[in-house]
């Protein structure tokens, strides 16, 4: 009678093993398509056995689930997203100026530029000044040529402030998205070790791991495993973000006009040095290159203003008096692109007469047209200074533009390997489940037969209504 006790035990424990592997099956299926699900894997392991008299007597197997997870290539694809969502942020940023001076992939010609343009439409009609010093409509050329320099230069600048002020927008976004996640993430650590401190702790591993990611796709950040299963975050420069179930949560402060970002503890400013996510992208495009084509641009401005003002003042306007600035611009190059405007329209204004040539002379429009081809900006031409800003913006859009490209594939490469091994595969659950449900079907027979055996035995192989 003990051997049939032990016989059904047996079943009994293969039954509930297959039922539970039949379980995790079912639920691995129904998460396919949850955004983090992580695959369950069941393991089946032997019960300890007991002794019975001389003999030994199994006590059937037990099945337990863990999540199919490598941690490692976890952390890949989660710096790799940090690398990608950087270059991708940097690459919208850049795509902006781009549009900003009307540059395209295929084209980054200055000529073909509304400033470009506005710059060869005026040296052309200081060009045609010269050959008609008197000529009313040849004047009032130059000062509607000016006229439209000067809103091209003070478009471009604002327009550019326009991308700056976006971006500082941004930020804002970001920390706020950031700040979300980071009390996410602190909560799921304090339910996880309290769970699970020392093994896997499935759907709550799989919830942290979703907001990870997702941070990634904001900031930078280091990670540290502790021994309790939980993680700490810092900043990659340095900045506590989470630790155990507390989250320290970032904040703005403006700066000079700029929205920089507080964090750590205790807190203090740490924009500089932030990279990694769309925050990182946003900060260099912002914080380096943005404002280093503000300044060339400036220096451009300025330059011309400057130079061409002091050679009409050179020079004499028809009544005789020698000429003045036409140009109004700020003390220093810093801001003169956005501060740039005509002091006046008058085309008498234009000093095309040198000293003493009377009103008819030309010499000094010779002398202001002589500008465009002199090297007056930074030892280069007006144009071709323009034409290096425009190849530096070209050029850094589609290195950008080259390096999301080059990353995204990366990240694919490494979400792709990861999601084959965490990934849910519905041929191999469907194999797996034609195993347990076989399995799950013998050990019921055997069960059966016990049963049969046992009523047998029960009623001395009489046929009787006891079962």
């Amino acid at each position: 009678m003990g051997t049939l006790t032990s016989l059904m035990n047996l079943a009994q424990q293969a039954l509930q093993a297959d039922q539970y592997a039949i379980n995790v099956t079912s639920n691995n299926v129904a998460n396919q398509n949850v955004a983090g699900y992580t695959r369950q894997v069941v393991n089946w392991s032997e019960n300890d056995s007991i002794r019975i008299g001389d003999q030994n007597v199994g006590q059937g197997a037990s099945a337990t689930s863990a999540s199919q997870r490598d941690r490692v290539l976890e952390q890949r694809v989660q710096q790799q997203t940090q690398t990608q969502s950087q270059s991708q942020a940097l690459e919208t940023a850049l795509n902006q100026v781009q549009n900003i001076f009307g540059l395209s992939s295929s084209s980054s010609s200055a000529s073909t530029t509304a400033l470009g343009s506005s710059l060869d439409n005026f040296y052309n009609a200081l060009s045609s000044l010269v050959s008609n010093p008197t000529d009313t409509s040849a004047r009032q050329k130059v000062i509607s040529t000016a006229q439209n320099l000067v809103g091209a230069f003070n478009s471009a600048s604002n327009q550019l402030a326009g991308v700056s002020n976006d971006l500082n927008n941004q930020v804002t976004g970001d920390v706020g998205q950031i700040n979300g996640l980071l009390s996410t993430v602190a909560t799921l650590n304090k339910q996880i070790a309290n769970l699970s401190p020392d093994a896997d702790a499935g759907s709550l591993e799989d919830q942290r791991q979703q907001a990870l990611t997702q941070l990634s796709q904001y900031i930078g950040l280091d990670q540290i495993s502790s021994e309790d299963n939980q993680i700490t975050l810092t900043t990659t420069n340095g900045a506590l973000l989470v630790s155990g179930n507390t989250s320290y949560a970032l904040g703005t402060t403006q700066v000079a006009g700029k929205t920089n970002v507080i964090g750590g503890n205790p807190p203090k400013d740490i924009t500089k040095g932030l990279t990694g996510g769309d925050l990182g992208g946003t900060l260099n495009a912002r914080d380096t290159l943005i404002p280093g084509y503000q300044s060339s641009l400036d220096t451009l401005a300025y330059d011309i203003a400057t130079q061409f003002n002091t050679a009409n003042q050179a020079g004499t306007v028809p009544n005789g008096t020698s000429g003045q600035p036409i140009f109004s611009v700020s003390p220093t190059a810093t801001g003169a692109a956005g501060a740039i405007a005509l002091t006046t329209t008058d085309p008498n204004a234009i000093a095309a007469a040198g000293p003493d040539e009377g009103a008819s002379g030309s010499s000094n429009a010779q002398r202001l047209a002589d500008l465009g081809n002199a090297a007056t900006v930074s030892g280069k031409t007006p144009a071709d200074s323009l034409t290096d800003l425009l190849g530096t913006i070209g050029n850094d859009t589609s290195a950008a533009t080259s390096d999301n490209t080059t990353q995204q594939g990366t990240l694919t490469q490494l979400t792709t390997q990861r999601d084959s091994l965490s990934g849910v595969s519905l041929d191999e659950e469907a194999a797996n489940l034609t195993q347990y449900q076989r399995s799950y079907e013998a050990a019921a027979k055997v069960f059966n037969i016990a049963d049969q055996l046992m009523a047998d035995a029960l009623n001395l192989g009489v046929t009787t209504a006891v079962s």
